[in-house]
């Protein structure tokens, strides 16, 4: 595991780890990996970051070979080809977590895995590199390393436990402050998204299966509403929160961003089509399962207890959630 110490990369540790597999967790130290993983440590963004992983040195990866590599990287496609090339010898298969964001914008609703693609993504490319270009520019470099023996999952929207974006983190620290709370739109706009813990559990029984190429995956389109969503995290916080469904036009009047203000939510629209319409079919033949929308929340929530309440927040990503006073004036409006 490339990774393996947060969110998606540590609900794959853990699941593998359920199974019973050994895993080796490749990461730079900054988090403790679960119990039970053999450790190596190296940043794959600096020059010979990647020595342990490569054997060089006394308590490296010295005649290590693995069944399976997955890797969840999201910056420059430059890292996944150093490393992709390195273990394409010493490892079966490469399972790159990519995103749906590879498809060119705008994305159709109901757009499969053969959709028209970003153009212009090398995996030669270094430095920063915009999120779409660096996860397309991944999946060539999976590609180039390993052909067939690689597997592209393309997520979309990922909540669940381990979060380090704040999507849902946010909305149940808004639930368990209690009062009048504004949700947006109406209650039963549909949603497509994925627990992390299914998609590593798709993940490693698909490539335990030998599947290869790319596969969106994400649940079906409607899998939960905004509705049940919200609903659940009022529940589950056991606070007096009241959901004020407020009207689409007078959240965009007051300059809301949907998505970064009001996370996971987004008007009908070209993005929405994109990001919660997605054709999946092709990951379910295969055994996509994903569980109800309240068993996610309710175990984030008891997760965020675990840690007093506050999530982690990755450096490179900007912290989300509507400003209090921003909410305040249009839920004073709203009489």
């Amino acid at each position: 595991m490339l990774g393996g110490t947060e969110f998606v990369g540590r609900a794959v540790t853990e699941a593998a780890l359920a199974r019973g597999w050994e895993v080796t967790v490749f990461h730079r130290g900054r988090h403790a990996p679960p119990p039970g993983v053999a450790e190596l440590l190296g940043d794959r963004t600096t020059e010979d970051g990647l020595a342990a992983l490569a054997g060089d040195g006394e308590g490296s990866g010295a005649g290590y070979t693995w069944d399976l590599v997955v890797d969840t990287w999201s910056g420059a496609p430059s890292a996944v080809r150093d490393a992709a090339r390195l273990l394409a010898d010493r490892a079966a298969r490469y399972a790159y977590v990519s995103s749906r964001s590879v498809y060119d914008y705008p994305t159709p609703a109901g757009l499969s895995e053969d959709g028209p693609l970003v153009a212009g993504a090398s995996p030669d490319a270094g430095g920063d590199v915009s999120y779409p270009l660096a996860k397309r520019g991944g999946e060539l470099a999976a590609l180039d390393a390993f052909g067939d023996r690689a597997l592209l999952a393309r997520a979309g929207l990922i909540l669940g436990p381990w979060e380090n974006i704040g999507r849902l983190p946010w909305w149940l620290g808004r639930m368990a402050r209690g009062g009048p709370v504004l949700a947006p739109g109406t209650p039963d706009l549909g949603l497509q998204y994925i627990d992390a813990r299914d998609l590593a559990n798709w993940l490693l029984d698909a490539a335990g299966s030998g599947l290869h190429g790319p596969y969106n995956l994400v649940s079906r389109p409607g899998h939960a509403t905004m509705g049940q969503l919200l609903e659940a995290c009022a529940r589950v916080t056991g606070s007096d929160a009241e959901l004020r469904w407020t009207p689409t036009e007078r959240i965009l009047a007051a300059g809301v961003e949907p998505w970064t203000d009001l996370p996971v939510w987004l008007p009908p629209g070209e993005l929405y089509d994109t990001l919660h319409c997605g054709d999946v079919s092709k990951a379910y033949a295969t055994g996509l399962r994903c569980r109800p929308v309240e068993e996610t929340v309710a175990d984030t929530w008891k997760w965020l207890e675990e840690l007093g309440g506050v999530a982690p927040q990755r450096p490179d990503r900007p912290a989300v959630g509507l400003d209090p006073d921003v909410e305040a004036g249009l839920l004073a409006e709203g009489g």
